[in-house]
């Protein structure tokens, strides 16, 4: 192995290893606010049965606004039945959330895959940071995230397609071209090295004003 391979594969391990950390750290986050909320739970009751011994409805009503909007912070969107899936997802949608950035989700993954939890998160984890990062650089009012996830026959299909500022994309030496700099360069090897490792198949697709990423995984 040469050099410079063995460097690329130094810094790829550094960079999944990294990665893999800050899914978990966003997971924790997440799930630190759901404790949090549930520990407040008893205050809030408290106070709502102040209200209602004084007849105040209007109180009530305002309290009840109040701590639905805090609850919908934190709130699990998605439930595929894959734990690791899962987390990965609503870590991401709820980060996706607080930059004022609207997805659409629609993903069904079985309990048990042969994908390695590790390699999912990579994937995911990639595809979503690279659809925020592109969503950010538009006004708030274009952003949107779309997100497919489902089996398709013996294979785990992933399509995440997001708004660009962008017009049509052009590739450079059979890859589209990212400005975010060498971690983000590492992230999609990450993705294609891992695709390719499980015969899988994968598409990055650029029209004007979107770009999508589509992906199968066999599962057998």
């Amino acid at each position: 192995m040469s050099l410079l391979s063995k460097y690329i594969n130094r810094q790829l391990a550094a960079y999944q290893s990294e990665l893999v950390q800050t899914h978990y750290q966003e997971v924790e986050n997440m799930y630190r606010q759901i404790r949090g909320w549930r520990h407040d739970y008893r205050n809030h009751i408290q106070v709502l049965k102040s209200y209602a011994k004084d007849g105040d409805l209007a109180q009530i009503s305002k309290y009840l606004d109040e701590l639905d909007e805090d609850l919908s912070t934190v709130d699990t969107v998605i439930k595929t039945g894959n734990k690791m899936t899962d987390a990965i997802l609503n870590s991401k949608i709820s980060l996706a959330k607080a930059k004022h950035i609207p997805v659409v989700a629609d993903a069904h993954v079985p309990v048990a895959l042969k994908t390695s939890e590790m390699d999912l998160c990579i994937i995911i984890g990639n595809l979503f940071d690279n659809a925020i990062e592109a969503s950010l650089q538009l006004p708030e009012e274009k952003r949107m995230i779309r997100i497919y996830m489902d089996m398709k026959n013996t294979q785990l299909y992933m399509s995440f397609t997001n708004f660009t500022a962008t017009k049509k994309q052009k590739k450079i030496s059979g890859r589209f071209h990212t400005t975010k700099g060498q971690g983000h360069g590492f992230g999609l090897v990450r993705i294609d090295d891992i695709v390719e490792r499980y015969g899988g198949y994968l598409s990055r697709n650029s029209e004007d004003g979107a770009f999508t990423t589509e992906i199968l995984l066999p599962q057998e």
